[in-house]
């Protein structure tokens, strides 16, 4: 019995290890500790994006972000380096693995767009109509480089969603009941696509929502869309998949945008982030 327990113990250690977490660490590299603890083919399913991972062009996305975090901009020529996250002004490792959550300063649960286009706006003087709030996707965006940056500074840490506050519950609540409703002219849910292991669309594996080691890098959003050439971000994500189903356009920073993004990261919750991932 002892001996048992003693196999065991490798792989305790590296499940608790703080060396699996910290935004010094390469995304690749988190993956693939995921991947020697189980099988997975939706995991190792792109053998191409596995070795591009290290060199992924999201990578200078986010050398720009940082520029541009620490650069005063806006009418009020002030840095995002006021920002609270979530952890404290300008505090942003671990930030990400802890959104969405509700903040106090506006009543509101909030996501990582959300969060930064209310600090542009408030801290930095941005208006509604100014391009760098309204342009929110593609890797040559504000939007994009400063998100990338953000959430980088979380990857590998574990998600960590807070749920002490009665919103923060009732969002992910609200997520996962429109996670399950069928609507739409196809009758179609989110579960259709996620809700049993080693489900296909054509040559895609695609990721089990009860799986939280998959789960995990199907809401590792910012990433490098490869088909897009582009990065991309949670909010992008869940408009594609919206439109996929052919719903009507959800509202991008809607409230129930967030409350789908609330719902996702519960289900990964304790699992790395993976930031930035690549995908197809």
């Amino acid at each position: 019995m002892l001996r048992k327990y003693l196999l065991a113990l490798p792989l305790i250690v590296v499940l608790a290890s703080p060396t699996f977490a910290g935004p010094s660490q390469d995304a690749a590299e988190v993956l693939q500790k995921l991947i020697d603890l189980i099988e997975s083919p939706y995991l190792t399913q792109s053998e191409q994006n596995l070795m591009m991972m290290a060199e992924s062009p999201a990578l200078w996305t986010i050398e720009e972000g940082e520029e541009l975090f620490q650069t005063p901009r806006g009418p009020n020529n002030v840095s995002l380096e006021e920002c609270d996250f979530g952890k404290g002004p300008g505090v942003l490792e671990g930030a990400y693995v802890e959104l969405p959550r509700y903040f106090p300063d506006t009543g509101r649960v909030m996501d990582l767009e959300t969060r930064l286009i209310h600090c542009m706006k408030t801290i930095q003087g941005f208006a509604d109509d100014d391009p760098a709030i309204t342009n929110t996707h593609g890797s040559n965006t504000d939007h994009m480089r400063l998100q990338a940056y953000i959430s980088a500074q979380s990857n590998g840490m574990p998600w960590n969603p807070p749920l002490e506050h009665p919103l923060e519950r009732s969002f992910r609540d609200a997520g996962e009941v429109v996670f399950y409703r069928r609507a739409g002219p196809f009758d179609f849910n989110c579960a259709v696509c996620h809700g049993e292991q080693g489900k296909r669309i054509r040559a895609s594996v695609l990721p089990y929502v009860e799986n939280p080691k998959e789960w995990t890098k199907a809401i590792s959003w910012p990433a490098f869309r490869v088909g897009h050439d582009n990065l991309r971000s949670s909010q992008h994500r869940v408009r594609e998949c919206i439109w996929q189903m052919r719903y009507p356009q959800i509202v991008e920073g809607s409230d129930l945008s967030i409350a789908l993004i609330s719902f996702w990261t519960d289900k990964a919750r304790g699992q790395p982030a993976i930031i930035p991932d690549m995908k197809r």
